[in-house]
């Protein structure tokens, strides 16, 4: 008979997950929760484990079993060439019931992905520290088990461990999305509604980047807002950020100042430092500086083609792509810089 151990979801025990990690690396089979249906986890690496699994799932070899992973970032560790809407759709979704299909970074073809939002099986993924599969704890062709009884009532004695979680939290499967071609495809409808899946990835995203996203950003944020709300338009989500801030300070007082003539209160703007996360997931990406535009290719290399100089959108008249950095001039000097960057913003306006 299989082995089972009952834990509680909210405070699991550390020893449980180890123990069910072990088996895993040792190339076992091992009954997990997740916030969908239960599922068998397996080591990905092992092939007379993912055989053993095959054949008690009566699954045909040529339908790949889907990878779990315990942290976001581990996506670029098996997937190549990820496209914005991935990062856009994990950053919505996950850790939640969303699978990804992908281009494998191991080998030709393409992979499945997801991260559960389930805090036991995270722990025995990130403490077997191998790849793990996960397939629903089924029979092929049968229904997903959501009790812990339904999925031990037909793998006893055909898997080496299983965990008693009770009832999952959501007991729909995932929903299964498809970003290996020009358009996404829903390949299952499950847990997130396929309304959501495309009204995240119609959503345009623009990054405003400066030194401290305290000045120059927060105007070109604000402005294109304002100019996105004139056009009635809903898909299109602006930020700013800084690449010498971590985070939590205002706008200054002089650019409270001039934008409030424009009708726009920056007062509630708290600043925040520029994350690989926010450059994987924006669609255009704005500096203000050719320094910035450097630091962000060195930063995150693949958005060379999703970024660009501000200036380049204003009718300029010097060849000076830079905007210089107003902080420490004159509210005069403010108002020369709001003035540019409302000239650049109006013809991205028209772009986006």
């Amino acid at each position: 008979m299989t082995k089972v151990a009952k834990i509680n979801p909210v405070s699991p025990d550390q020893k449980v997950i180890e123990e069910a990690a072990g088996v895993l690396r040792e190339g076992g089979l091992v009954i997990i929760p997740t916030e969908t249906v239960y599922g068998i986890a397996a080591n990905m690496l092992n092939k007379k484990t993912l055989s053993r699994l095959y054949e008690i799932k009566k699954r045909p070899k040529d339908k790949p079993f889907s990878l779990h992973i315990d942290r976001k970032e581990r996506i670029e560790e098996f997937c190549r060439a990820i496209p914005v809407c991935a990062y856009k759709l994990i950053d919505k979704f996950w850790p939640g019931p969303l699978t990804l299909i992908l281009k494998s970074a191991r080998e030709a073809g393409t992979i499945g992905i997801r991260m559960p939002d389930d805090d036991i099986a995270l722990k025995i993924i990130g403490s077997a520290e191998i790849p793990v599969v996960s397939p629903s704890a089924n029979i092929s062709g049968g229904k997903p088990p959501v009790k812990f009884s339904e999925a031990i009532k037909e793998l006893d004695g055909l898997v080496d461990f299983a965990i008693d979680a009770g009832d999952t939290k959501l007991g729909v499967e995932s929903t299964i999305v498809d970003l290996t071609k020009e358009t996404p495809q829903i390949l299952r409808s499950g847990a997130i509604r396929k309304e959501d899946i495309e009204a995240i990835i119609k959503k345009k995203i623009v990054l405003f980047i400066c030194t401290g996203n305290s000045c120059r950003s927060v105007m070109a944020e604000a402005l294109l807002k304002k100019k996105m709300k004139e056009k009635k338009r809903d898909d299109v989500e602006v930020l700013s950020a800084g690449l010498m801030m971590m985070g939590g300070l205002g706008a200054t007082e002089a650019t409270k100042e001039v934008l409030s003539r424009e009708g726009i209160d920056v007062s509630s703007h708290i600043s925040q430092g520029v994350t690989k996360e926010l450059i994987k997931k924006s669609d255009f990406i704005l500096v203000m500086e050719k320094l910035q535009e450097r630091k962000i290719l060195t930063l995150a290399p693949e958005a060379k083609n999703r970024l660009f100089l501000l200036k380049e959108f204003a009718k300029m008249k010097d060849n000076q792509l830079d905007i210089a950095d107003p902080v420490g001039r004159n509210l005069e000097f403010y108002e020369d810089t709001l003035n540019i960057i409302k000239e650049a913003v109006e013809k991205v306006s028209e772009l986006i």
